[in-house]
């Protein structure tokens, strides 16, 4: 588990720094931004948290699952008073990346790593939804690249990042029960 300086988690780059330096994508993530709907239920369960919550993600513009997933995880992080979200760069990062591959072997993103109050990690997810893990693993397993992306694309359509966010939601929630006794994030 990693612990993070204050100074480095604010010195990451906000959401929408990054879509303004990113010329190609940009104007897709921050579309993407714009239709992001956070549902109330997952918002109130994050507010029940208290404390302060950091969310550190590891991204790349050009990626679809980035481009689809990090801007409701934005969304989710605007919309609640105790979160506050940062990202960095898969590549200008990759001792932090190499701490949390897929399967201990893949550097696939994003990854959302969530911080207490002190920025000490407290767990990590990434990169896909289960479900959509599972799709890819199995039914989608034999599809060429570009149909596999079709239908990629078409599930995060569907889905909206609900599955995502539940699963963030969850993290952040198994994080605030572990919570060490001296830490100042429940406080």
């Amino acid at each position: 588990m990693t612990t993070l300086s204050p100074d480095y988690f604010a010195d990451a780059t906000s959401f929408s720094a990054m879509a303004a330096a990113s010329p190609e994508y940009g104007p897709l993530w921050t579309a993407q931004r714009e239709r992001a709907v956070v549902p109330a239920d997952l918002l109130a369960r994050v507010e029940a948290l208290g404390g302060r919550w950091h969310l550190l993600a590891i991204s790349e513009d050009w990626c679809i699952d980035s481009q689809s997933l990090v801007p409701v995880v934005s969304a989710l992080a605007d919309a609640a008073s105790n979160l506050e979200l940062r990202l960095v760069s898969r590549d200008a990062e990759p001792a932090l990346m190499d701490a949390h591959l897929t399967n201990g072997v893949s550097r696939s993103i994003p990854v959302v790593i969530v911080l207490d109050a002190d920025h000490q990690e407290r767990a990590w997810w990434g990169s896909r939804p289960k479900a959509l893990k599972q799709l890819v693993a199995n039914e989608w397993k034999a599809l060429e690249k570009a149909e596999r992306n079709k239908e990629v694309r078409r599930w995060y359509a569907i889905d909206k990042g609900r599955s995502t966010l539940e699963e963030i939601v969850a993290l952040l929630e198994q994080a605030a029960v572990s919570q060490p006794a001296n830490a100042t994030a429940g406080a």
